[in-house]
This record gives structure tokens, sequence and C-alpha cells, in this order.
């Protein structure tokens, strides 16, 4: 396990394929999947398959929110914290997180009441990163994490 990487409880990743290059995030190891907030979510067909039409805001106030299209990957039931079940969308795409490229799946929602835009759960983190709760932004913000993409 030494080549784990720790982090804090929460830090920044970048979301390359919608070219978001910074969003705070909240490393949550109770939570299975991964959540992002989205607005006016909706689907349309494209060459026989569902595709998604949404916006992510970026959490900073200068910035405009971001209009994104991602093929859907799936669509289950996900239990929230509160024992809540709601049916969501979940696309996959490339997460940047501590210099490191990796597909993550993640469910869109309404999380405008929470703290953080993204919530990057267990199944993303195994393997990769531990979490010390102790720690918070361990890493550099970034300074052009979509030039270097793979």
């Amino acid at each position: 396990m030494a080549d784990v990487i720790t982090l804090g409880w929460r830090e920044r990743l970048a979301l390359p394929q919608f070219g978001i290059a910074t969003l705070k995030v909240k490393l949550d190891t109770g939570a299975r999947s991964s959540s992002l907030h989205v607005d006016e979510l909706e689907t349309f067909a494209r060459d026989g398959d569902t595709w998604l039409r949404f916006v992510v805001g970026t959490g900073r106030r200068s910035a405009q929110p971001v209009h994104c299209e991602a093929q859907a990957s799936d669509r289950r039931v996900v239990v929230d914290t509160g024992g809540g079940r709601s049916h969501r969308w979940f696309i996959r795409t490339q997460v940047m997180l501590a210099g490191q490229y990796f597909d993550v799946d993640i469910n869109l929602t309404d999380r405008r009441h929470m703290l953080f835009p993204m919530l990057l759960g267990r199944t993303a983190l195994v393997g990769r990163f531990v979490v010390n709760p102790a720690l918070s932004y361990t890493l550099p913000r970034p300074a052009h994490p979509l030039t270097d993409k793979p």
C-alpha cells in the first residue's frame, strides 16, 4: 500500500471531459457511489442510445455554469444518507485527482443543499487513495490540469 496516496476529506479535482479544471469534492468512504450536482437534467436519444444533457455549476461565483452532454451508462436506485431511495442517472467519465486520471461512475443529482457540488465515493477511491479525515485540501490548487491529460 506504499503507492497509495493519502488525501484529506475534501480536495479539488478536474472533470476533463467537460472542461472543468477545478471542482471542490468531498471524499466520502461511507458512500458507495460518487455524485455530482447538476441542474436542468434532461434525457435525449442519439444513435439509439440514451444521452443526458445537464448543467454543472463549479461553485465559483465568477465562473459560468458548464453545459454538458454525456452518454448515460445506467439508471439505478441510490439510497441517500437519510435512507431515502431515488432513481438516478449515471455517467462514466474521467476524473483527474492528485495527478492521476481515472474513470468513475457518477450519479447526477440535486446537491444544491450540500456543501460540495461533488462527492467521491469509496468505489472511486479504493486502491488509489487513503482518506485521512484530519486533513483537508492537501493538494495544491491545479494550475492547468486539462492541458496535460493523457
